[in-house]
């Protein structure tokens, strides 16, 4: 089988950015089971409820539901079960460092395989207030609404004379 290029996108946390102030992102991959994998080319992953913690100097992935396997058997896997992240040394201890600064929390983005490897994208992130949800909704509105009667004005400044 010819090895996949590019990237193809398997499941997105759409509600992380609503509800976190991105700070900085990282690559990471995850340790998984075959038919995980199996499971993942299907796209049947949720990353709902899903963060990233440290334990034992490692950062783990905990509440990723990948689904079992169709054609699995007693070789499947538990759809919820704690997945290690494969960063580098010194970027782990970067993570810590500002995890331990407080009000800081680490929560995957996006799923997705890279050239044939399966991939998470980490964000440190801190936690929005329902204000600035309400701040955020109504830039987006009013950028909306300038995009809209810029393109009103362009339309009307392209029709030909008669």
């Amino acid at each position: 089988m010819a090895r996949e290029n590019g990237r193809k996108l398997i499941a997105s946390n759409k509600k992380a950015r609503h509800d976190y102030t991105i700070l900085k992102t990282y690559e990471a991959g995850i340790v998984l089971a075959g038919t995980e994998v199996k499971s993942l080319r299907e796209g049947r992953a949720s990353l709902v409820d899903a963060f990233a913690q440290e334990r034992d100097g490692e950062i783990m992935l905990y509440g990723l539901h990948i689904a079992e396997y169709g054609y699995g058997t007693w070789t499947n896997h538990q759809p919820r079960r704690t997945r290690k992240l494969l960063l580098h040394r010194i970027e782990i201890a970067r993570i810590l460092e500002k995890l331990r600064e407080g009000g800081v929390t680490l929560v995957p983005l996006s799923m997705y395989f890279s050239d044939g490897w399966a991939k998470v994208e980490l964000a440190l992130a801190r936690g929005k207030k329902s204000y600035d949800k309400r701040q955020a909704i109504a830039e987006r509105d009013a950028n909306r609404e300038i995009a809209r009667e810029l393109g009103r004005r362009l339309k009307g400044a392209r029709r030909p004379a008669r």
